[in-house]
């Protein structure tokens, strides 16, 4: 009988042991720590909105987070596109991935895609920080950049209709129109308040940017 016991009892050990998770199992359930996952450009290419389409705007976004060491990302430009011929119209909203999304500081400034489009996410002047981590001019500074590109809809789709909002897909530096936000949620337009759809932009070129309160700044999400 003891000894039968104590078999049963090495048994009950032995399954313990074999049910215990692992070193590698137990780090894999620990919560991942938080990367910076958003930002606004401290500058932009140059060139006014003549940013190489999309796919030139998500280059300068993955050129300025390697710069930082934050090239890991896949990062992608929260910009909308018009339909053109040869391909079907872009929303800003479906090509940041899903969050939630955090600024160089680590500080959320959103949890999800509804949430960022929402009243309460953590868009202000001092959580949209650039890469770097440095704050941007707003309104009352000087100069004012407070203008960001987007091309968008207050839910981040693309704005309807024949006018130019995206300076011709975000190729042009001359004649046309951006649609920008106001990363300090201030200022004028038809949503001063607006992050990303406050109003138009006097044109396309680096002084037009500039002379409505920009300087071809964008932001990037890494999806």
């Amino acid at each position: 009988m003891r000894k039968m016991r104590v078999l049963y009892l090495l048994s009950i050990v032995a399954f313990t042991v074999s049910c215990a998770p692992s070193g590698e199992d137990a780090s894999m359930d620990e919560p991942m720590e938080p990367a910076m996952s958003f930002f606004l450009t401290s500058a932009g290419p140059g060139n006014g909105a003549a940013l190489g389409g999309l796919e030139g705007a998500d280059a300068y976004c993955e050129t300025l987070a390697a710069a930082v060491g934050a090239g890991g990302a896949t990062w992608h430009a929260y910009l909308s596109a018009t339909a053109t011929a040869d391909a079907a119209a872009v929303n800003a909203r479906d090509r940041i991935g899903s969050g939630p999304w955090y600024n160089q500081a680590l500080v959320q400034v959103a949890s999800d895609v509804g949430n960022l489009h929402g009243d309460d996410n953590n868009l202000t002047k001092e959580t949209v920080l650039n890469e770097r981590g440095g704050m941007t001019n707003g309104r009352g500074d000087d100069p004012n950049r407070h203008d960001i590109l987007t091309g968008s809809q207050l839910d981040g789709t693309v704005v309807p209709g024949d006018d130019d909002t995206t300076c011709d897909n975000w190729t042009s530096s001359g004649e046309g129109s951006a649609m920008v936000g106001h990363f300090d949620r201030t200022g004028g337009g038809a949503n001063p308040t607006s992050w990303n759809s406050a109003h138009g932009s006097r044109g396309c070129g680096q002084e037009d940017l500039q002379g409505t309160g920009g300087d071809g700044l964008f932001y990037c999400f890494a999806i």
